[in-house]
């Protein structure tokens, strides 16, 4: 069974663009480009803001590596705000990520987002080749 159609979250079938399994290839493909496109921002975060926040808590991390206290944690990220806060940032985008895409799986895609889909595919057909995203999701 898709993750698209389980039983509770499916799509109204009043709509015939809906039945159309072409149409449904295509949602799947701009889901599935949606997941690319946010673990890149998350590998890129990573290497930009996680590398910079690392490399500046690199002495509470030597500090911790020593000997393991919560004094050393706080020192660590309460001290050094900016650095503390990108790596939070970094860990919460990447959590939240793994959250929204194991969601997916085992209880399928919630209506608001099958719908919000649908009118992106559309938008794209509309627009034609002329979208930066016809390639990828209509091809």
């Amino acid at each position: 069974m898709s993750r698209f159609n389980p039983p509770e979250h499916s799509l109204s079938t009043s709509d015939p663009v809906e039945l159309d399994p072409i149409f449904k290839n295509q949602i799947e493909n701009l889901y599935r480009l949606t997941i690319y496109r946010r673990w890149l921002i998350i590998g890129l975060l990573w290497l930009t803001v996680g590398a910079y926040s690392l490399w500046d808590l690199r002495y509470p991390i030597s500090l911790i590596q020593e000997d393991f206290t919560w004094a050393a944690v706080r020192y660590g990220l309460a001290f050094q705000p900016i650095p503390a806060f990108g790596l939070c940032l970094c860990v919460g985008m990447t959590a939240t990520t793994l959250v929204w895409q194991s969601r997916n799986p085992i209880w399928g895609i919630p209506q608001k987002e099958q719908q919000r889909l649908a009118q992106q595919v559309c938008h794209i057909r509309q627009q034609g080749s002329s979208h930066p995203l016809w390639k990828l999701v209509i091809k």
